[in-house]
């Protein structure tokens, strides 16, 4: 049965090019970089210049960048560091209803410690609205965590401007962009972040390894102490293969990203209008025009994502609901609700993000599954059964007046 991985946005394959570049530093060049000998400057070397190669593609200087395990310990330094050194300032956060679990979860855990949280509503297309971003703001705000990119709608939010908002009232500005760094143009300097996380495994890097860029300036406590690593902030001996694999992986993303995006585009919006015009009851979450080239989701009434993603995996599709980080859970999407759909239709959710090996064949063979699927799947459903009673009793009493009037 033919594969196709339609999931790109919970993971993707490392690239050959990658692993080619992270192999040696597994084995030959295994050194320890924290080590003064040829064997460990080898290592602090290949480190070195991974880091000026990151921070050359964001516009960044390399002393503000910071290796780490990934994207949830980099929003979770941001936040929770920030705070902790900053809280004779303030104890007011903002960030918004749609953030990944990694912002939300360390937004309620310091809720429990006394600080006091806003988490600003998106509208229908899951967009923040600048003026309730301002609106938020309190005196004894110090902190805002708005994200880049969604990770489950695709939408892109209008960071310079949120960031812009935030320095007029001088309030230190963080951003998620694990969903955007490789997929986006980013520059750090002119969004006017303070702090952004990225991971690599987004992009075709290994997974285990991101960085949070800290602008310098920005006082931020440590998360991870116990050594010297990383100039002292986060101890714990460097991921050199990692680091070494996600230089490379960034690299080649972003040579790659207008022409890969203007093709994913392409195939996202043939996608996107075949499911609208052939499937009935389906909805695109998400806003249509400020949204990640690779990325589309729908909801369908009258019927349950699990029994969707189980159907179209037998198929040879793997697709998700919404998160990786929350696939197992039966709650309803919060970014769903957010954007103010119902339990009920939440539920019958469908995420399907395109990597560089997707093609329209691809899509077109899952558009065509997924029409099978969801014809069989309502056809068992008494939601859809009742729909269908109520719906065409209706339509036949009006046609039935109708013809009356007429004859009189």
């Amino acid at each position: 049965m033919k594969q196709i991985y339609l999931d790109n946005a919970s993971t993707t394959p490392v690239r050959k090019e990658v692993l080619d570049a992270m192999l040696p530093y597994f084995s030959e060049q295994f050194g320890n970089p924290s080590s003064i000998y040829p064997l460990g400057q080898d290592a602090s070397d290949a480190v070195a210049e991974a880091r000026s190669t990151i921070a050359s593609l964001i516009g960044a200087s390399p002393k503000e960048l910071y290796f780490t395990s990934g994207g949830s310990e980099a929003d979770n330094w941001a936040i929770k560091g920030f705070v902790e050194a900053n809280k004779d300032k303030g104890r007011h956060i903002i960030t918004s209803a749609i953030e990944h679990h990694a912002v939300l979860h360390v937004c309620e855990a310091l809720e429990r410690d006394g600080f006091e949280v806003t988490y600003l509503p998106v509208d229908e297309d899951g967009l923040v609205s600048p003026a309730d971003f301002e609106a938020a703001i309190r005196p004894d705000t110090i902190l805002a965590s708005i994200m880049m990119a969604n990770n489950e709608i695709g939408t892109i939010q209008p960071i310079a401007e949120l960031a812009s908002i935030a320095h007029e009232h001088k309030i230190t500005f963080h951003s998620d962009a694990v969903q955007a760094f490789g997929h986006l143009p980013i520059n750090v300097k002119e969004l006017g972040v303070d702090m952004m996380s990225a991971s690599a495994h987004k992009l075709y890097g290994p997974k285990g390894v991101g960085f949070l860029y800290i602008r310098k300036g920005v006082k931020i406590a440590n998360l991870i102490d116990g050594g010297q690593q990383e100039r002292g902030k986060r101890a714990t001996t460097e991921n050199v293969p990692g680091i070494v694999g996600f230089a490379k992986a960034a690299e080649l993303a972003l040579a790659e990203q207008a022409e890969e995006m203007e093709r994913q585009r392409a195939i996202r919006d043939h996608a996107i209008a075949r499911v609208l015009a052939e499937i009935p009851h389906a909805k695109l979450n998400g806003s249509a025009t400020e949204r990640l080239a690779n990325n589309i989701n729908f909801s369908f009434e009258f019927i349950e994502g699990e029994g969707m993603l189980l159907q179209l995996a037998a198929r040879g599709i793997s697709s998700s609901s919404g998160s990786a980080c929350t696939s197992g859970s039966l709650d309803p999407s919060h970014v769903l609700l957010a954007i103010g759909l119902p339990h009920e239709i939440a539920h019958g959710s469908l995420r399907l993000t395109l990597g560089r090996d997707t093609t329209m064949e691809d899509v077109d063979f899952a558009i065509d599954s997924l029409k099978t699927i969801l014809e069989n799947l309502r056809s068992m459903s008494p939601l859809y059964e009742d729909y269908q009673k109520t719906h065409v009793g209706s339509i036949m009493d009006k046609m039935k007046a109708a013809g009356k009037k007429n004859i009189s």
